[in-house]
């Protein structure tokens, strides 16, 4: 049984107040989610961490269906300059790395984070897994494991809309798997 005042200790204290515990059998996992990646997204097979490079969409709904905890993170920003997403996102998936890896050592062996968006880590990325620099890390998005997002924060009582540019609010989403 999680431990989920330690965890969310945790939480806070990397900045990540605004979440929900999840049951990861309630993820909605969609084939549609994956076309909409390999036919509407730049960083199809162009990233290391995105598909075609990530399990295909059963194995995927098989891996949350072995959770039975898992948290939903809500990130929310608005930027000045919409050219400073990239930044921002690297720099929190990299806090959610570090919560991933308090978790780990706190006993949670099965801590899995599905980072908010693109794996940023490296200003450039190699583009297939190996020859990845930073495999210890990388993550995929929730959309690269076939999450259909919108459907599941919505089950959970989060907003998200499809924005027509970057200057209006994101609704970011990182889930983290638990045990």
């Amino acid at each position: 049984m999680a431990d989920q005042t330690k965890l969310q200790r945790i939480f806070n204290d990397a900045g990540f107040s605004d979440f929900r515990w999840i049951d990861p059998s309630e993820i909605v996992v969609a084939q549609w989610v994956r076309m909409k990646c390999r036919f509407g997204c730049n960083e199809y097979g162009r990233n290391a961490s995105c598909p075609p490079n990530t399990p295909a969409v059963d194995e995927c709904r098989s891996f949350f269906h072995e959770f039975r905890l898992g948290v939903l993170f809500h990130i929310p920003m608005r930027l000045a300059d919409p050219e400073q997403r990239h930044a921002w996102s690297r720099e929190v998936n990299r806090a959610l790395l570090e919560v991933e890896r308090q978790a780990f050592i706190s006993g949670y062996q099965k801590a899995f984070l599905l980072f908010m968006d693109s794996c940023a880590l490296c200003r450039e990325c190699a583009g297939s897994r190996g020859h990845c620099r930073n495999r210890r890390l990388a993550r995929p998005t929730p959309e690269g494991m076939g999450v259909d997002v919108f459907a599941t924060v919505a089950k959970f009582g989060y907003p998200l809309a499809v924005l027509p540019d970057y200057e209006q609010e994101m609704n970011r989403y990182a889930f983290l798997m638990i045990e």
